[in-house]
């Protein structure tokens, strides 16, 4: 479960989004672009001390980009590269913001997501001390399965699209650029390797993008 608050951010996601995407090599949009979010969805951390959500967002007329982000209230060490900015928190105060794909607590909730199925936390907003759930912006599925259950931890990031995971057992390979809305989700769509359909993977599907496309796979080693 993820409990959301009614806060003000600044800057906001969109904005250190902004600033951050011209950076990356798999980034194809202007350097000025604004982005805009499409949908987004969210795991839990069991530990529940950082926040994990990825947003879909788009610039100008360009393809869908997959960003998964931590936020945390203390810099992750050894993790400098992977910082997207810091941001102010009305309620939570001073928050990291990370690329999540270098921050280990995202590669093990990945990865539970796909190999047990918990798939994305439900999301509330605390209201006069009672919890509203607000409807998800997308769905988020597992398809195929994967022959090793047991996730190491992370000992490599390799950077690009898609960005890939290395652990001990297993990849984890993220799609960063999505294929335009209303494609089909064959399995082999979004850039990632692996053996078509029958792989455990993640996909999803958002207003305009009916049919789901992958964003993320289990490739054991």
């Amino acid at each position: 479960m993820a409990l959301l608050h009614r806060a003000e951010i600044r800057p906001t996601k969109l904005e250190l989004l902004a600033a951050w995407l011209p950076g990356r090599r798999w980034y194809e949009g202007p350097a000025d672009g604004e982005p805009v979010r499409v949908a987004a969805y969210r795991f839990d951390d069991p530990a529940g001390a950082v926040g994990i959500e990825t947003m879909l967002v788009r610039v100008d007329a360009g393809p869908v980009y997959q960003v998964p982000l931590t936020y945390r209230d203390a810099p992750l060490d050894g993790a400098d590269e992977w910082v997207v900015g810091t941001t102010r928190h009305s309620v939570l105060g001073l928050r990291w913001v990370y690329d999540a794909c270098g921050d280990p607590v995202y590669a093990a909730t990945l990865s539970a997501a796909i190999l047990t199925g918990t798939g994305q936390a439900e999301e509330y907003f605390e209201v006069d001390g009672a919890r509203e759930r607000r409807e998800p912006s997308m769905t988020v599925a597992i398809t195929g399965s994967a022959a090793t259950p047991v996730v190491g931890a992370a000992c490599q990031v390799i950077d690009g699209d898609p960005t890939r995971i290395v652990t001990d057992t297993v990849d984890l390979v993220v799609a960063r650029r999505l294929p335009g809305e209303g494609q089909p989700g064959d399995g082999s769509a979004g850039g990632l390797p692996g053996d078509g359909p029958t792989a455990a993977t993640l996909t999803g599907a958002w207003p305009g993008q009916p049919t789901p496309l992958p964003l993320a796979r289990v490739l054991p080693r």
